[in-house]
């Protein structure tokens, strides 16, 4: 049994001299012996994370069943059948079951973000034991071994280097540092921030150049990545807000209903009614009343939402969070990747006190600055760049690819150039030089290129390069130049050469000296085309942006205030500001703060979290490993379908196909459109619903004959009212839906307006039932003819009072019958089959009906027409007030 993770040491790993590290660790260049490879296998583990368990497909279908709602249909199933009503007890069974199987085959996949971060474990590693190098499985690795990586492995432990030459890792995955990082053996201080731990390379890492040695520090769920996914185990996925607003809204649904039958039984009781009638008839009472047909409406109007963000590049994993993102009050966007291309691109070039922009830079001269400036970045370089598709595909170094594509868009073929000028030997990057040169002979002369930080680059040079030649360098001119440059979040390299005869045999390899200064050339991951209009549009809904990256302040600040996240005096807080803050003072912090620069997974949860506390719905994005905690304990998690990881995919609960900021705020478009539609279908539901209650128990006061049999009712709530909810859920977006501010947390799935126009609809059509239903006993005599007339009235009502659901702000008139014509079938259909079951004898002897006179249609017709009336008054009164104020409540 494992009984550690971790060598224990007195100070971290990247503090601490190598030397040291390898007497804490207990080995040295030359590697461990078999036999303490053994021993610390078996006191350590093997280097891989723990498997997390399977989701059995039992537990994922008993979760379908997990609502108040749901419950009390279960309950309704077993009263309708003890009483021996078998049909209503199938039909609501077919609901329950049908509900089950869309929820069940929408969730179906089990947690995998454990398994998805394993996957970045290295299968093979090359060590170094008894002296000898060995290839040998990743897993069998142990604290004290010896460990190469080289340019294109991916590094299969945490090690502390003790050996690296020209060595750069990418560890965007778990860092979000947006360029590889320069890794040397130096120790760095103990509050260094893991992307600042230069002297470690993490697990899952890939090696972009250069090569190094390094001792295993830790594996397994010692290393950061274990670290993370014990976060991941940890966090809880958090109830989304339709989940619930449904809890609130079915324990409200389960005390009507309950209070409803119980009176019903009472009045009965008192009006001298036997108990054991008028128990049935409460319990007739409540399945009348129960919204059937919500809980499948509302998973298919959900499921129709999953569809629309399909269309629009974004996938939904799990079914409420289709409608989480339409509640949603702040987004934090990871920055790389999602915000920007993930891709460096040479935004200026300085040259002679005149700056020139890559997209407009005019006619490239050979011999001007500009010229030469972008020739010494092609000739001091290692990446490949080559177009395909009209797009640049590269290789290597992503800065050094910027360069080549910069040269390239101006006139530059990099390929004829790199030709005519034969390397003769070069001097590679280092983070100690802080400089590469390349020796290059062309037509009898050695030119000299070089690249590097500008203040390196400026000590090696005593003239620059004008317009007319070789002038007077002007150190303060450049300095002000480059910090110009990197004020606003730009990455600056300076170019010089020099040219002399070509001697006879090869130079001696030297510090280049006497160069002539050519420019500076700045860079920058641009923002993705679109995302400063889609940031625009979700602040103008209410919604604010952040980021939160693993990157440099700086850099983090610039492409923030140049996307429209933050204003240029916007402060920026660091992962170690975080770190520093109690709860309260976080919770403060993050009321205002837009931008979180050189932040671990531990720090963005914390955002997550203190967000929540102020009662925030949180989406999160990211693509790397280090979001999977974020994401997980979001509201809603999004994550990357192109270049994020396994890991921040199962992790999420939305994936974006193509990275893009832009389909994220188009899915809070359709976020917001499939609650409009949840919340339509609701009102209709509820209103119809209130109204069959109102007639039932005021004919029990009146003590007049029930105006409904059994299975009218099940006529009612099934045929005619069935159709047309669910047509509801087809209604397209209305104009201006982002406009409106996040609904609140609080607020329900019908808004107080929304309840208010509940009551006074569903009075009204239980009013007009009443009168026509008691009018057509008196003038007949006739029951069957009676109740005719009150489920037709119920019936038109219906037919009629969908329109007024059609919208919450807009009268019915201004909505075109056309633009739904799933719902205009629906309505039309329902219609249809209900007439023709009054002149059916089989659907007569059914249902107890008649047909009926031409003036009684004539009747039924002008009081059906008085829900409409009465709402549209209502919307007129409480029509939202121009400053947004009930906004958050369309319609109230």
């Amino acid at each position: 049994m494992q009984t550690e993770i971790l060598p224990r040491v007195s100070h971290p790993w990247h503090a601490i001299p190598a030397e040291e590290a390898a007497r804490e660790l207990e080995t040295g260049p030359h590697g461990l012996s078999a036999a303490i490879v053994d021993e610390r296998l078996r006191r350590y583990g093997a280097n891989r994370l723990e498997e997390a368990p399977s989701v059995r497909g039992l537990e994922i279908l008993l979760h379908q069943f997990a609502s108040p709602l749901i419950y009390i249909l279960l309950a309704a199933t077993i009263v309708t059948i003890l009483i021996g009503e078998f049909v209503d007890a199938g039909f609501i069974a077919a609901v329950l079951i049908l509900n089950a199987a869309i929820g069940f085959v929408q969730e179906r996949r089990a947690e995998e973000s454990v398994r998805a971060l394993m996957r970045l474990i290295s299968p093979q590693a090359r060590v170094i034991r008894e002296g000898r190098e060995w290839q040998v499985s990743s897993a069998d690795l142990v604290p004290g071994d010896v460990v190469f990586v080289e340019s294109g492995t991916r590094v299969p432990a945490d090690l502390r280097l003790f050996s690296t030459t020209a060595l750069e890792v990418d560890e965007s995955l778990l860092t979000g540092e947006s360029v590889p990082v320069n890794k040397n053996v130096l120790p760095v201080t103990e509050r260094s921030g893991l992307a600042d731990r230069t002297s470690m390379a993490f697990t899952g890492a890939v090696v972009t150049s250069g090569r190094g040695r390094g001792y295993v520090v830790a594996t397994g769920a010692g290393t950061e990545i274990g670290a993370i996914a014990e976060i991941v185990r940890q966090s809880e996925r958090v109830e989304t807000p339709l989940q619930r607003r449904m809890s609130r809204f079915g324990r409200a649904i389960a005390v009507a209903i309950g209070a409803s039958a119980t009176v019903a039984f009472a009045l009965g009781v008192a009006t001298g009614e036997s108990t054991d009638h008028m128990f049935l008839v409460a319990v007739g009472l409540a399945v009348a009343a129960i919204p059937e047909a919500l809980p499948v409406v509302f998973t298919i109007t959900l499921a129709l939402g999953v569809r629309r963000m399909a269309r629009r590049n974004a996938i939904i994993r799990r079914l409420p969070a289709v409608e989480t993102l339409g509640s949603t009050t702040v987004i934090g966007s990871d920055k790389t990747g999602t915000l920007t291309q993930n891709r460096m691109t040479v935004r200026e070039i300085w040259t002679a006190n005149r700056t020139h922009f890559v997209d407009n830079a005019g006619p490239l001269i050979s011999g001007t600055p500009l010229y030469e400036t972008l020739l010494a970045g092609v000739l001091t370089n290692e990446a490949e760049a080559y177009e395909t598709a009209g797009e640049y595909a590269t290789r290597g170094d992503p800065t050094e690819a910027a360069l080549l594509i910069a040269a390239e868009l101006l006139g530059i073929d990099t390929e004829d150039v790199r030709e005519a000028y034969q390397q003769v030997t070069d001097i590679p990057f280092e983070p100690e030089r802080q400089y590469s040169a390349s020796f290059r002979s062309r037509d009898g002369q050695l030119m000299i290129a070089a690249k590097g930080a500008p203040e390196r680059i400026l000590g090696m040079c005593r003239t620059m390069l004008g317009d007319e030649g070789a002038t007077r360098l002007d150190h303060d001119v450049v300095h002000q130049a480059a910090a110009d440059m990197a004020s606003r979040g730009l990455r600056v390299l300076a170019m010089a050469h020099s040219l002399t005869p070509k001697a006879p045999d090869l130079p001696e390899i030297s510090e280049p000296r006497n160069m002539v200064f050519l420019g500076l050339q700045g860079m920058l991951d641009p923002p993705r085309p679109g995302v400063k209009e889609a940031i625009a549009a979700c602040q103008g809904a209410g919604i604010r942006v952040l980021m939160l990256t693993g990157d440099h302040a700086g850099t983090a600040h610039a492409v923030a205030v140049d996307i429209g996240i933050a204003a240029h005096d916007a402060k920026v807080l660091l992962g170690t500001d975080l770190d520093a803050m109690t709860e309260s003072e976080l919770r403060d912090a993050v009321g205002d703060t837009s931008i979180y620069a050189r932040v671990s997974p531990e720090n963005k949860l914390q955002v997550v979290r203190a967000l929540q506390a102020r009662g925030e719905v949180v989406a999160v994005t990211g693509d790397g490993v280090n979001d999977a905690p974020a994401l997980k304990s979001a509201d809603i998690g999004v994550a990357m379908g192109k270049s994020g990881t396994d890991v921040a995919r199962e992790a999420a609960d939305m994936v974006l196909t193509d990275d893009n900021f832009v389909s994220l705020q188009a899915a809070v478009n359709e976020g917001r459109v499939t609650f409009d539609n949840l919340r339509k279908v609701t009102f209709f539901l509820i209103s119809t619903g209130v109204a069959a209650v109102i007639v039932i128990l005021s004919t029990l006061v009146l003590q007049w004959p029930l105006p409904f049999l059994p299975a009218q009712l099940l006529w009612l709530n099934l045929v005619t009212n069935g159709l047309q909810v669910l047509a509801l859920a087809f209604e397209p977006g209305e104009k201006g839906i982002l406009q409106r501010p996040p609904r609140p947390r609080s607020e329900g799935i019908l808004s107080p307006v929304l309840w208010e126009r509940t009551v006074l609809a569903g009075i009204t059509m239980a009013i007009g039932t009443l009168l026509l239903f008691r009018w057509e006993l008196n003038q007949t005599g006739s029951i069957e003819e009676a109740r005719t007339v009150a489920l037709t009235t119920m019936v038109l009502f219906q037919m009629i009072h969908v329109g007024n659901c059609r919208s919450q702000t807009l009268s019915a008139f201004q909505k075109s019958p056309l633009s739904n014509p799933f719902l205009f079938i629906a309505t039309a259909t329902a219609l249809t089959v209900h007439v023709c079951a009054l002149y059916f004898p089989p659907t007569q002897y059914v249902l107890r009906v008649e047909p009926l006179a031409p003036d009684a249609w004539i009747r039924m017709a002008l009081v059906g027409l008085s829900v409409i009336v009465v709402v549209e008054v209502h919307k007129l009164l409480r029509r939202p007030s121009a400053t947004g104020k009930h906004a958050s409540s369309p319609g109230g």
